[in-house]
């Protein structure tokens, strides 16, 4: 077994390698990933993979190889910087996708092209208030430049499935987190800020309600699916774990025992109140996954703050 892993040294990208060196160790793996800021190869402790140090737009067939699947995670994925500057998240996120897709339909023997999204593409959930929860047949409403570039690749991989027969699955999940999250991930900033007594800037009033999932729990779920009889499907990937940020804030800071320095900040522009997937579809395959609560792993992180500092 072949696999291609795009953004394989992202943080979700590399973790799921690090599945399939769990799962199966013999199956080949090649990493093809641009090496943004966002990568980082030291994630991946999976001996004797291929890395091909490339942009997707600019991936050819011949790149790739002969494989069995491609999990395609590379994309740019932070909101803020969307707002700066969108013209990276039209070429990595549209662009790139596309190039992939043209690619994997030159692939006769391809089981499966598995497509990472994102929550944010279901919008606002308050817009639509009298959905508690997006299923997977909810309309798609991209609130920035990030989501409405997500929301265009799902819409692409869909098109290749009617249109040329490309056998495929989209996965949108809700916020992860993990101990090897970039820096800049709200749940690590938050502990460094709060650990250092720094003030720490809160967009609006802070109640904005996410989403959050282990991120071994969620790769082990995009491994299962991807090895499952499931084509031409969307599945979200949730735990139903929902906090507003202003209580993550508050709650790391009882953990640490800490009183946190805070200010409130005009908001991101656009920003979404509340995100809320119902995962009945997949948990209707995979009825228990979930190994580590967002409280638990907060623990974890902490106890090895405190240890840090003995």
């Amino acid at each position: 077994m072949r696999i291609i892993v795009t953004g394989g040294f992202g943080f979700i990208g590399s973790e799921f390698v690090n599945t399939i060196g769990r799962k199966n160790p013999n199956a080949e793996v090649l990493v093809v990933d641009n090496l943004t800021y966002a990568a980082d190869a030291s994630r991946v402790n999976v001996p004797n993979i291929d890395f091909l140090n490339m942009d997707i737009c600019d991936v050819t067939s011949e790149d790739l190889g002969s494989y069995d699947y491609i999990v395609h995670f590379a994309a740019e994925s932070h909101v803020d910087n969307s707002i700066k500057d969108g013209k990276p998240f039209i070429r990595t996120n549209v662009e790139g996708t596309f190039n992939l897709l043209e690619c994997a339909k030159k692939n006769k023997d391809l089981k499966k092209f598995i497509h990472i999204s994102t929550d944010e593409v279901y919008g606002d959930m308050d817009d639509t208030w009298w959905f508690a929860e997006s299923s997977e047949t909810f309309g798609l409403k991209g609130s920035s430049y990030y989501s409405a570039t997500k929301a265009a690749s799902d819409l692409l991989v869909e098109a290749a499935g009617r249109t040329f027969g490309l056998p495929y699955l989209i996965t949108r999940t809700c916020n992860n987190y993990g101990s090897k999250q970039n820096a800049e991930k709200f749940i690590p900033k938050i502990m460094k800020s709060i650990a250092e007594d720094l003030i720490i800037p809160v967009y609006g009033d802070g109640n904005q309600i996410r989403e959050w999932i282990d991120v071994e729990d969620n790769t082990q779920i995009l491994y299962n699916l991807m090895l499952s009889e499931e084509q031409g499907e969307v599945y979200n990937i949730g735990s139903g774990e929902r906090y507003e940020n202003i209580e993550i804030v508050n709650m790391i800071g009882e953990m640490l025992g800490k009183k946190p320095k805070f200010e409130f900040v005009a908001d991101r522009l656009g920003h979404d109140r509340r995100y809320a997937v119902d995962s009945s579809k997949v948990r209707g395959l995979y009825p228990e996954w979930i190994n580590l609560s967002f409280k638990e792993f907060l623990l974890e992180q902490i106890h090895t703050i405190k240890n840090n500092k003995i």
